[in-house]
């Protein structure tokens, strides 16, 4: 697991190093996993301090599942402009497809497909990814790659690619505290991260996530802090 980790990583890296990702943020590493028929609001927020200064972005989801395999999720996302300004950036529609049972295999694994709309532009985004996670004890790890293409009224055509990945302790469901690595074009990060979940009646849960990020690109200062708040019923 450990040559898949650094395989992945280096790939990324040369496909990234053809372009210039100007909007990439740090974002969630996603899980392979869905639960039969759940329903799940979700907030997050991620705050990105560079030389550029500061970029700061919410989303707000609502997901359903549409089998025990399948969830599709909708996105607003908000950012704040130059005027310090906080409102509508885009809009997201997200696929994610369990393809196998978890525990069956090695590694359970899942696919990751997104289309994203600028708001004010005629602007757009498709991803597609591959997510895996695996157990070794109290430990897991859990990877994204993904291949995006951009197009539209203000940003070039090009290919881009993305790596995520997530190595955690289990330590009690509630605390899990974890090392995260993000690599896209012009950029590497890894620092540490918190989840946990707190389980309620039936398939009710609630998921917190906690991460500090810092960019490993030779600028001053480049480093995000990211959170999030989901509730699965």
């Amino acid at each position: 697991m450990r040559g898949f980790l650094l395989t992945a990583i280096a790939l990324c890296a040369v496909f990234s190093s053809n372009g210039y990702a100007d909007n990439f943020t740090v974002d969630k590493v996603y899980h392979p996993y869905v639960l039969p028929f759940e329903r799940e609001f979700e907030w997050r927020l991620t705050s990105r301090q560079n030389d550029d200064g500061n970029v700061l972005m919410q989303r707000f989801s609502f997901g359903h599942a549409l089998s025990e395999f399948m969830i599709l999720e909708t996105y607003l996302v908000g950012a704040r402009d130059e005027n310090e300004d906080f409102g509508l950036e885009s809009y997201e529609v997200e696929l994610r497809w369990m393809m196998t049972e978890q525990g069956r295999y090695w590694a359970d694994w899942a696919t990751l497909f997104e289309l994203e709309k600028q708001h004010n532009t005629d602007d757009w985004e498709v991803k597609a990814g591959i997510l895996t996670e695996k157990e070794f004890g109290q430990f897991s790890l859990t990877t994204n790659v993904s291949l995006v293409y951009e197009w539209g009224q203000t940003v070039e055509n090009e290919w881009e690619s993305e790596f995520k990945a997530k190595f955690r302790y289990r330590w009690i469901p509630e605390v899990q505290p974890g090392l995260e690595v993000y690599v896209a074009e012009d950029f590497i990060g890894v620092g540490p991260a918190f989840m946990g979940i707190k389980r309620f009646d039936r398939q009710k849960q609630l998921k917190w996530e906690l991460g500090f990020i810092a960019g490993l690109n030779g600028d001053s200062k480049d480093h995000t802090l990211r959170m999030s708040l989901e509730y699965e019923f």
